[in-house]
């Protein structure tokens, strides 16, 4: 360190953004973004809960004060002191931001590095400035030094010191005991340039041997990038905080001076609006970097919001938040800019009308999920039922699990994919019954497993009926397969043959997915009867369904996104017609396995013994008022 370099007070570490990826293109279908928004929406709901019950669960006790046993903290015990705000409202200060390539030390003599001294500031004066908003900017270049071009760091130094006086402990105006509000931020931002090994399989042994030695020596690289826009909080408050007692994450930014008597101006440094899509690397062709520095007050509960969030960010660091990314960040920061934007454009009603419905669509999705499995563990007669549906929606969850593990998805997604998978596998037990041959095994570990129709199916007509649906539905989806197969083969790029099978089967699925209701709608117009139903179980999916028609009607999003939000209430609609058309049979057995006429017989049964036993007590009491006699 040279003379010049002067180590500044350390006023609270701000985090520092991991390196995270700039997502190249891939051969996969994108969410719209108020899609991506609706989603995120439900997810935070969970993931408030979990980061709430693990950060209570690992929450550590407020530790002794060093040197003091703790009989000596028990007899010292007492009220805790309150702090006051060092700036009382109507407090003249003045703000210094200064540029650094060390996160802790400023070059105070080198007066290149002052970026921006904004004089006569109050304190809790929202009404000064420009535009009458206590909002102050200020735009300049930094020329870009070798270090930065090259991977380097720069930080940014914000103080706030009262009116006259200076950050530079060399200074004579340097406050008495240091005090002063300070913050530094780290400007440039590093992300990971991810390499595109796409290929067409149809290429030519030539054109891959080409492709490989292309990417041969290429690696996902780490680039350091630049954003021009930053903001420079000083939040106004007069809470009187007590020391030891801030809750996180504000502790990291209240100060505490004089013996937790007092406690400096909290400078907080804001990039949350920052897109990440705005970010451009730092490199030998970008020799000078615009910076827009905005000054603006702030208010306790916009600052907690802030501050959680920059929480956010820290666990994406720690090992909960890689296990809960699971290697994703480009899709966290795709869906970061989703929920920034939708913010911005989005009108505040329209926004509180999402959120509210974005709660009501997850109750709804719990209900139909309780219902669903109630449905199939209540089930004594799988007559009306499609069997054969039951096996596809394995196959279509396994699909679309591998699909989930095959590209970068969060570790929410996997899960839920797993809890899908096995509630489907655990209805193939309720639809037949499976036999384990531990005697012929598979390669002479797995034991051979056979699967036999109940009764109940087989013996209906419901067997011939589901397996005549599948066979016209397969008149409809192999063609479309065949011709999406072929599309996707020319047309697109793929990792590999692996990844080219599992994306043409999942775009397909996706695309034609309400197809697979149709065995059903088969079914029930050959027995002309909807009684097996699980109706309790449909009406929460297809509220779900309307739920999301009704953003495709506000939310601009492309057309074809919006025919297929309607894809599904046709299905729904022609169910409610099949209603209507077979009315309620009570020879027909319903989802519990039991019909009308069998309740109206076990309901008589119940009367005929109380009958018999009303007519003994009649004939004894005739009996003895004869012998009275």
């Amino acid at each position: 360190m040279s003379n010049n370099d002067i180590a500044v007070p350390a006023a609270g570490e701000a985090p520092v953004v991991a390196a995270e990826g700039q997502q190249q293109q891939q051969q996969q279908q994108q969410p719209t973004r108020m899609e991506s928004f609706f989603a995120m929406t439900k997810s935070l709901i969970l993931r408030a809960l979990i980061i709430y019950f693990v950060s209570s669960f690992f929450r550590k006790p407020q530790p002794n004060a060093p040197g003091q046993e703790n009989g000596a903290a028990v007899a010292n015990a007492g009220p805790k002191i309150t702090a006051w705000n060092y700036f009382e409202n109507g407090t003249d200060f003045d703000l210094h931001v200064w540029l650094s390539e060390q996160p802790d030390v400023v070059n105070f003599q080198q007066k290149a590095n002052l970026l921006w001294l904004q004089e006569d500031l109050t304190y809790g004066d929202w009404i000064s400035g420009p535009t009458g908003d206590g909002i102050y900017t200020h735009s300049l270049k930094i020329k870009a030094s070798p270090h930065l071009m090259n991977n380097g760091s720069v930080f940014l130094h914000a103080f706030v010191t009262r009116a006259g006086e200076s950050p530079d402990p060399q200074s004579p105006r340097y406050p008495r005991h240091g005090h002063m509000g300070h913050q530094q931020h780290q400007l440039n931002k590093f992300k990971k340039l991810r390499v595109n090994r796409n290929y067409n399989l149809l290429a030519s042994d030539k054109e891959k041997l080409e492709h490989e030695l292309k990417h041969a020596n290429l690696k996902d690289q780490i680039v350091s990038h630049w954003h021009p826009n930053l903001t420079v909080n000083l939040v106004v408050d007069q809470t009187n905080w007590a020391q030891g007692s801030v809750p996180a994450p504000l502790d990291e930014y209240v100060k505490f001076v004089d013996g937790g008597k007092t406690y400096l101006p909290i400078v907080f440094v804001n990039d949350y609006w920052n897109l990440q899509r705005e970010y451009q690397p730092i490199n030998q062709t970008t020799p000078e970097l615009e910076l827009h520095l905005t000054f603006q007050p702030l208010g306790m509960f916009k600052w907690q919001l802030y501050a959680a969030k920059q929480m956010k960010s820290k666990w994406a660091g720690n090992v909960l938040g890689e296990i809960m990314a699971a290697g994703a960040p480009e899709e966290s920061d795709e869906d970061q800019d989703s929920l920034k934007e939708t913010l911005l454009d989005t009108n505040i009603y329209l926004l509180g009308v999402t959120v509210a419905v974005s709660i009501l669509h997850s109750v709804f999705e719990l209900l139909a999920f309780k219902n669903d499995i109630q449905f199939w563990n209540n089930r004594q007669s799988l007559e009306g039922l499609s069997v054969r549906s039951v096996f596809f929606g394995v196959f279509q969850s396994l699909i679309i699990l591998l699909y989930v593990l095959d590209n970068e998805t969060n570790f929410m997604i996997r899960i839920s994919c797993f809890v899908g998978l096995g509630i489907e596998v655990w209805k193939i037990h309720k639809v037949v019954d499976v036999n384990y041959n531990n005697q012929r095994k598979i390669l002479g570990i797995l034991p051979r497993i056979s699967f036999k129709d109940k009764g109940s199916y087989s013996e209906s007509a419901t067997k011939e009926y589901d397996k005549l649906a599948f066979k016209y539905l397969g008149w409809a989806c192999f063609p479309l397969l065949i011709g999406y197969f072929v599309y996707s083969l020319i047309y697109n790029e793929h990792k590999g043959w692996y990844s080219f099978a599992l994306n043409m089967l999942y775009s397909y699925l996706l695309t034609f997915g309400f197809i697979l209701m149709t065995p059903q709608l088969f079914i029930n117009y050959k027995l002309k009867s909807v009684a097996h139903l699980p109706w309790r179980m449909m009406t929460y999916k297809f509220l779900n369904t309307f739920i999301d028609d009704i953003f495709a009607f506000v939310i601009k999003m492309p057309t074809m996104y919006r025919i297929g939000c309607f894809r599904d209430d046709i299905i729904f609609f022609v169910f409610l017609y099949q209603r209507w058309q077979y009315r309620v049979d009570f020879k027909r057995v319903n989802e519990f396995g039991f019909s009308g006429e069998m309740e109206e017989q076990a309901a008589s049964n119940s009367k005929k013994p109380a009958i018999e036993a009303e007519d003994t007590r009649e004939d004894k009491k005739t009996a003895a008022q004869k012998k009275q006699d």
